[in-house]
């Protein structure tokens, strides 16, 4: 396969699992507003901006609706929701032949759907009015036409080389969203889960159930008592839930796998093999306790730097190799 292809297909499903991740988020902070103090107010609008990575000028002012606005229709940010899917769907016009006419349509649609100026000027009216209906209404619509797109994309696309790439990229941004909002939530978790419980503790403990998509799920499990160790063993090591850290990093080295064998390995591919699985394995072999014990914040972040080696691999041998390394390998 093509080097952009790949890329193109990799950086079109990261586009649209970030945007949904971001759709998720604000749409529950936007529901749990029915339910805070300014003083909880404030300390969940900071994490919702740390668990998305939209650090620099973007800031809390106090103004809920203004920063869900902005987050997601801010045109020249690729944290926004509006600018993930114009990312993805500029990617997904280059691979156009790559792709099924179903994707396509429905990619296209979402992205006409986003951009009509009438949808921000609604939006912001009724944010003016402080009424959160309209917002999460939209933001719904957003995240039902991901999940519609990556369904299509399952049972329309062949599930050859492209497909898989599709997958590394899906789960590689499921990946390092998941740590990256764990880790947002340390403070609630970790560093005070010993001191006593109240109601507005255990909201906040649901609200990041609810923003994995994991409450449901976590309650079949464990029932509905939330305790911090056990909602840390769910979302990181539960082998069966789509969204834990562990499902993510064994369905993204199940699929670069997969294309080391489509496009014939080679002793090229032999660090990207190390490296996804390494991190399978810490995962895999990893227990709560141990975890707890060597520090929550620690183990998150060098989740994080693991990826981002994944991310870097993937490309040395898959996007930017010289032609050199390639008749080499």
């Amino acid at each position: 396969m093509l080097s952009r292809v790949a890329d193109s297909l990799y950086w079109m499903s990261r586009y649209l699992e970030r945007a949904e991740h971001t759709t998720r988020l604000l749409d529950v902070n936007l529901n749990l507003m029915l339910d805070e103090s300014p003083t909880s107010a404030d300390r969940r609008w900071v994490r919702v901006i740390q668990a998305l990575g939209a650090g620099g000028d973007i800031t809390w002012q106090g103004d809920a609706f203004a920063l869900t606005h902005r987050l997601t229709f801010e045109a020249n940010s690729r944290s926004s929701v509006l600018g993930c899917i114009v990312a993805a769907r500029e990617n997904s016009r280059h691979v156009r032949e790559q792709i099924s006419t179903e994707m396509w349509q429905r990619l296209n649609s979402l992205y006409l759907q986003v951009t009509r100026p009438e949808m921000q000027s609604d939006m912001h009216a009724e944010a003016l009015l402080r009424t959160h209906e309209a917002p999460t209404e939209f933001l719904a619509q957003v995240m039902e036409a991901v999940h519609q797109f990556q369904g299509v994309t399952d049972s329309t696309m062949s599930h050859g080389e492209g497909w898989q790439f599709i997958q590394v990229g899906r789960y590689m941004e499921r990946a390092s969203a998941t740590a990256m909002l764990l880790e947002a939530y340390q403070d609630e978790l970790w560093r005070q889960h010993e001191q006593g419980r109240d109601g507005n503790e255990f909201l906040e403990w649901m609200g990041l159930l609810r923003s994995a998509t994991a409450f449901e799920a976590y309650c079949k499990v464990y029932t509905a008592d939330l305790t911090p160790a056990w909602i840390l063993e769910f979302l990181l090591l539960d082998a069966d839930f789509p969204h834990s850290l562990r499902f993510s990093i064994d369905a993204m080295e199940h699929a670069l796998r997969a294309i080391e064998t489509i496009s014939g390995g080679g002793p090229r591919s032999e660090k990207l093999s190390r490296l996804s699985g390494r991190l399978r394995a810490t995962l895999s072999y990893s227990s709560v306790e141990e975890i707890l014990d060597a520090g929550v914040v620690e183990y998150l972040q060098g989740i994080q730097r693991h990826c981002a080696e994944i991310h870097r691999a993937i490309y040395e041998l898959y996007v930017d190799y010289s032609i050199q390394a390639a008749l080499a390998g």
